[in-house]
């Protein structure tokens, strides 16, 4: 056995081959306009256990977006992929927000922050409540000089009992904002308790809800992200957009795609996966840039089947997966996670993402990696 080989379930060895990498870039994006959204590193020695308190590894956390932000990415904070509803609660969310923004001050780096109604317990809300609670936090981002991204709540989906509902509650909100804002349209494959948002399940008159809200407050709205795994739908809402307000794609199955566009328009993005190929993300849209389609293709073509995996049904798991990336990848040095969610996807499964990200070139040290993916696979049962 070398130092680069794995065995994993089933017998097979798989020998690791490493990343050369992407260079970084001179800047940002010039065509687009990117985010990653950006996991949280636990403490490891803390309790992190499902209930339990969020104890996050500062250092680790902070300097997983300065990686991003090296690339040309923005980050986007506290969003579903930082556990949001999973595990991290509303002390560490506040506290990572108001962190990352006063690092991105520092370093110059593009963030946006999600703003929720988490504080709230579980169960029952009213109106009135959920829209008190968006505005705390609301003013929370603002006041930590992040881009605020309204983002789903499950406990409005609960309480609204039509599509008026939503609109007096987005109306109230985007008249207190400061700046334009980013909404977001958080499909139930990420979170079933989200079914029905925007007042209904068809999602063509929810479509239309968000339509005639963006319509009523373009000038306060700088975008909307849409993570309905639909590349279809996503292009018809985007064709149907008011001037000047942008579609951020959330769609990491058809990312490529659906940023390079067509003769009609193009999506931005706001996007999980682009955390864990953040170097290949970076060069794909300098491909962009210059007009290089082919590499842009190229480029993008290895990342699509490892991000088709990572976020495989049941879908809320990605989480696991991005973390195990980062871990392999030498970002953090334990694969644990805050409300123990390292639990979330099987040894079969992360032996099927190991393989996928090592063909995309996703993971820089192949000795390290692998001896990190035997330290796993020997406490998963899989001798080495």
């Amino acid at each position: 056995m070398s130092a680069a080989e794995v065995r994993l379930p089933g017998g097979r060895w798989l020998r690791l081959r490493g990343g050369a990498g992407h260079p970084r870039p001179d800047g940002s994006p010039r065509s687009r306009i990117a985010y990653a959204a950006a996991h949280v590193v636990a403490d490891p020695e803390a309790d992190n256990t499902p209930g339990s308190p969020a104890t996050l590894d500062w250092d680790r956390t902070l300097a997983f977006r300065r990686h991003l932000w090296s690339y040309g990415l923005g980050v986007a904070e506290a969003m579903d992929t930082a556990q949001r509803g999973m595990g991290l609660d509303h002390p560490a969310t506040r506290e990572l927000i108001r962190r990352s923004a006063a690092e991105a001050g520092a370093v110059g780096g593009r963030i946006v922050a999600g703003v929720a109604t988490d504080q709230l317990p579980a169960g029952p809300a009213t109106l009135t409540e959920v829209t008190a609670a968006y505005r705390e936090q609301l003013d929370d981002v603002q006041a930590a000089g992040a881009v605020p991204v309204l983002m789903c709540s499950r406990h409005l989906t609960a309480a609204a009992r039509d599509p008026e509902d939503y609109l007096r509650v987005y109306d109230e909100l985007l008249t207190a904002a400061d700046r334009p804002v980013v909404l977001h349209w958080l499909g139930p494959m990420f979170d079933p308790a989200l079914s029905g948002y925007w007042g209904s399940t068809d999602l063509d008159l929810a479509a239309d809800t968000v339509v005639e809200l963006l319509k009523t407050h373009a000038s306060r709205v700088d975008g909307i992200k849409v993570s309905l795994l639909d590349a279809g739908r996503e292009v018809a809402l985007r064709r149907r957009l008011p001037a000047g307000v942008r579609l951020y794609t959330g769609d990491d199955f058809n990312y490529p795609e659906l940023i390079r566009g067509d003769e009609v328009g193009h999506s931005d993005a706001l996007l999980g996966v682009f955390a864990a190929i953040a170097p290949a993300a970076s060069a794909a849209l300098a491909a962009l840039d210059r007009g290089d389609l082919t590499a842009y293709d190229e480029i993008f073509a290895p990342t699509v089947p490892l991000a088709r995996h990572l976020f495989a049904a049941p879908t809320w798991y990605y989480k696991t997966g991005i973390v195990f990336l980062a871990w392999l990848a030498g970002h953090q040095d334990h694969f644990t996670m805050v409300g123990g969610l390292q639990s979330g996807r099987s040894p079969a499964h992360l032996a099927t993402l190991l393989t996928l990200a090592d063909a995309a070139g996703l993971l820089p040290d192949a000795e390290l990696a692998a001896a990190r993916a035997r330290a796993y696979f020997t406490v998963a049962g899989v001798p080495q």
